[in-house]
């Protein structure tokens, strides 16, 4: 049974009910309505009072109460929000430099630029260098040691990739690191296969060939001593002392006869008269030439960044 209190009359405690009335009919306009109402309220006014007018007859001053609660959860909704934005902003910034090195600390190659100046000797008599194919890969003759060769731009690299760019004209950095992984260790390593390593490695720089860190840290990966070399200070007779124990070595060439902007090359020898054999990624003819150790070093890339412009090669850790 109820129990009814005779002495507070009716009307009290309806006037008794009524606070607890409007703070239920405001904590659920604030719970359902929120910033959606806010926004309704200023983008779309008359449609804001056609939907509301059944709830005002709780009172203006009650009224307005949820007005400013919810307007109050629309700002702070909105300012978390911008936080947030500002907060993603910051570390996608953090994420992109740790992707692309400083400028000072690190440059890039070019992609595949023909050079104006024609080679300045005539092909090598087969004899002393050569292209053979052996199975399904061409090897280059005649130098240290015999060099697996491959051209980025053959036929077969014309739909392969470097990253989103064609590994024919900008993948001369992973072509002539392939060729020298595959001779030193004896594993043939497909110029696209070492391609999709060196963009998974972040040797890749997008639309412009490779980061001068690709020697160094394609030698690192596949077990490879690599030994920057000074060209101010080069000791030519070592060169060639290395060159015939059959090191490798591979350089990086500015504007000249190999290039109009920056290209890898690989020195894999010498001949009897002490000119330079080179494995071109670019050039069978080119990589069937003779040539000078002085115009090699003359146009070598003024860069000096992770052991730039010439590395050389061994098999076996260092």
């Amino acid at each position: 049974m109820q129990h009814v209190d005779p002495s507070i009359p009716s009307e009290a405690k309806a006037r008794r009910k009524w606070p607890r009335r409007l703070a239920v009919i405001a904590l659920a306009a604030i719970c359902v309505l929120g910033a959606e109402l806010v926004a309704c309220r200023f983008a779309e006014p008359e449609l804001y009072n056609t939907i509301m007018a059944p709830v005002r007859w709780a009172g203006g001053a009650a009224w307005d109460a949820v007005c400013w609660t919810g307007e109050a959860l629309g700002r702070a909704g909105s300012a978390a929000a911008d936080q947030l934005r500002e907060t993603g902003s910051s570390i996608q910034q953090w994420i992109e430099a740790q992707r692309t090195p400083p400028p000072e600390a690190e440059e890039v190659s070019s992609l595949l630029d023909e050079p104006d100046l024609a080679p300045p000797k005539t092909l090598l008599d087969p004899l002393v260098s050569n292209l053979v194919l052996r199975g399904d890969v061409e090897y280059l003759t005649g130098g240290g040691a015999d060099i697996a060769y491959f051209n980025q731009t053959d036929e077969i690299r014309a739909a392969q990739t470097y990253g989103s760019d064609p590994l024919s004209t900008h993948g001369c950095g992973p072509t002539a690191l392939a060729m020298a992984v595959s001779s030193l260790t004896g594993e043939i390593v497909d110029p696209e296969e070492m391609a999709q390593h060196c963009v998974r490695s972040g040797y890749w720089c997008r639309g412009n060939g490779s980061y001068l860190s690709i020697v160094q840290g394609v030698a690192e990966d596949y077990g490879l001593a690599c030994t920057p070399v000074d060209p101010e200070s080069l000791d030519e007779d070592d060169l060639y002392t290395r060159l015939t124990a059959g090191e490798i070595f591979v350089a990086l060439m500015t504007k000249g006869h190999f290039t109009k902007g920056g290209h890898f090359i690989l020195l894999r020898g010498e001949t009897l008269s002490g000119e330079i054999l080179v494995a071109d990624p670019a050039s069978r003819d080119r990589s069937l030439i003779p040539w000078d150790l002085s115009l090699i070093l003359e146009e070598l890339s003024p860069s000096r960044h992770n052991g730039a412009p010439l590395w050389a090669l061994s098999s076996g850790a260092a």
